[in-house]
């Protein structure tokens, strides 16, 4: 794909400003793409380069990210909050209509997933990266086992300072948190210079890593389960996924952790699963032919009737 191809198209969503990337005919399918902690809409270059061919790709820099706006309070980065803003985006570029489908990685799932509990009507379909359902996230961060173990950094980023410590030597003390057991050789030269010129962004590193210290989600210590009583109320009908889920999971993923899955199917009327045994946590860019294949063979399924 051409640079000329993408295009920055800004969004004003009550008093915040989303910048979005956009490429693709504006009158095709549209597919709404939510990035993760620590990207920025370009995480999703690769994908829109395979996809934007037959689908009209939106890109956000969500709220707190690079281009978009950056509230300093904790709470504004609310789990309700952060997927008003998807919709909102979503009904600028679709006033009232239905995304193809919805797609989000790692923080980008949780809003993609909040959305689909919101307004499953919106969407014709969900389609989740490396990401997690609340439900199953959450008794794992709570048993005191293998993921708990394996989010401990969730506490370091929630800790007052952090966003300091991440900007360290040049953005290392960021690369080394997420280089730590995966590999991100994908992170080198040029783009790792775009990747650190969004983490510059007045405000950035604050508003990111606000993202974990606004969830109610729980995270024990190894070893030291939290009792169920004392967990954020999770109603499984309420977060039930109604709309065709695909989940693209790769498996060397040593962030998010093969349990998060356990139990997602009951939780979802129409689930397909697709494994990469190449990929870890970083999946779009490991493995984007496989995953943009997976995602275009989903959406050639018959579309679902609106709901």
């Amino acid at each position: 794909m051409s640079d000329a191809q993408l295009r920055h198209e800004f969004v004003r969503v009550r008093d915040l400003i989303f910048r979005c990337l956009t490429a693709g005919p504006r009158d095709a399918p549209m597919i709404l793409m939510l990035h993760g902690f620590p990207e920025y809409s370009g995480a999703w270059e690769e994908m829109i380069a395979r996809l934007s061919d037959s689908f009209f790709c939106v890109a956000p820099d969500q709220r707190g990210y690079a281009g978009s706006s950056k509230p300093e309070a904790v709470e504004a980065y609310a789990g309700g909050k952060l997927a008003g803003d998807a919709l909102a985006i979503l009904d600028h570029f679709r006033p009232g209509g239905r995304a193809a489908a919805v797609f989000g990685h790692d923080w980008g799932a949780s809003v993609a997933y909040a959305l689909s509990f919101r307004a499953p009507e919106r969407m014709e379909r969900l389609i989740i990266a490396n990401g997690v359902h609340p439900i199953p996230f959450q008794r794992e961060l709570a048993r005191g086992g293998a993921q708990s173990e394996a989010s401990q950094y969730i506490e370091w980023l929630r800790a007052e300072g952090s966003e300091k410590r991440l900007a360290e030597d040049d953005f290392n003390g960021m690369l080394r948190l997420f280089s730590a057991k995966m590999d991100l050789s994908w992170l080198s030269g040029a783009r790792l210079q775009r990747y650190k010129t969004a983490w510059a962004a007045p405000g950035a590193l604050r508003g990111m890593v606000n993202w974990y210290r606004a969830t109610p989600l729980r995270v024990a210590r190894p070893g030291s389960p939290i009792p169920p009583e004392e967990l954020p109320a999770l109603p499984p009908e309420a977060l039930r996924v109604r709309v065709p889920h695909l989940l693209l999971w790769g498996l060397k993923d040593t962030a998010l952790l093969p349990e998060t899955r356990q139990g997602l199917d009951a939780l979802c009327d129409d689930l397909t699963v697709r494994e990469f045994a190449k990929a870890d946590h970083w999946i779009l860019h490991q493995t984007p032919d496989e995953v943009a294949e997976e995602v275009r063979a989903f959406l050639s399924r018959p579309a679902p009737a609106a709901g």
